[in-house]
């Protein structure tokens, strides 16, 4: 689904990631773990085609990302902002109707598809019942919800989602958490997310890629990958690791002066 290849990312002098080979599967869930600005978004960005890789390259479906045309590549990927500013008034339906576009061709107007799509999509973040209200005047979690409702409803195999469980309540931080990773699962689509949350991450991904914002990088299965020595080197922190049952937690150690 995609690959990259000798992936350089740096910002001025300082290289963030480097030689990254690294491959996602029709299906698997990552989650991108890293401290503050070891380059989490700054590879999300690259890997939507929203900013130029400094050396290396990105693959969508075996095809150069450079290669695709916007039209086909908004068809393929996914891509959900950290921030976003609501200039204008528009009503959340319009605002998750507006990511049915890639499939508009021809002509302008959304068809009954892309109502239902869209409405299914609201409905599946449980914010459907706010279809006609202003995305000015919803909250933070309630305006964040309708952006991963279009963001299902624009139906890529391939979703980048920059912090998705982003000024979400617990609830609802498991509930789109567990309908991300139920689409990976079910549908084969593949999902590539940064969070800070170690242990929601943990609980739907089924991959890690840990940066450690000096180019040095390491991906495989989380399983594998998010172990407590790795994550406090990675971190800058020393973690804990309680396994319960079936469930391992992430506790974050206390320092004490």
């Amino acid at each position: 689904m995609l690959q990259t290849r000798q992936l350089r990312l740096q910002i001025g002098a300082r290289i963030l990631v480097d030689g990254l080979d690294w491959q996602v599967g029709a299906g698997e869930c990552w989650s991108v773990i890293g401290r503050n600005g070891a380059g989490k978004s700054t590879l999300l960005h690259t890997l939507a085609g929203l900013r130029q890789a400094d050396a290396g390259s990105v693959a969508i479906q075996g095809r150069a990302l450079a290669d695709w045309p916007l039209d086909e590549l908004a068809r393929q990927r996914a891509f959900l902002a950290q921030s976003r500013s609501d200039a204008f008034a528009y009503r959340a339906i319009e605002t998750v109707l507006a990511a049915r576009h890639p499939y508009h061709a021809n002509h302008y107007w959304e068809g009954s598809d892309d109502h239902r799509i869209a409405l299914a999509a609201l409905d599946s973040m449980q914010v459907v019942e706010l279809a006609e209200r202003d995305v000015r005047t919803l909250s933070g979690g309630e305006r964040q919800r309708v952006a991963i409702a279009a963001m299902l409803a624009q139906d890529t195999p391939l979703l980048l989602l920059d912090e998705p469980a982003n000024a979400l309540d617990l609830a609802h931080q498991v509930g789109v958490m567990a309908v991300l990773a139920r689409l990976c699962r079910e549908q084969g689509k593949s999902a590539v997310m940064i969070g800070h949350d170690l242990n929601l991450a943990y609980s739907v991904s089924s991959h890690a890629l840990l940066l450690m914002g000096d180019g040095r990088w390491l991906a495989g299965p989380a399983a594998e990958v998010m172990q407590a020595s790795v994550l406090s080197d990675y971190l800058g922190h020393p973690i804990d690791i309680i396994e319960h049952g079936k469930r391992r937690i992430f506790i974050a150690k206390e320092e004490i002066a």
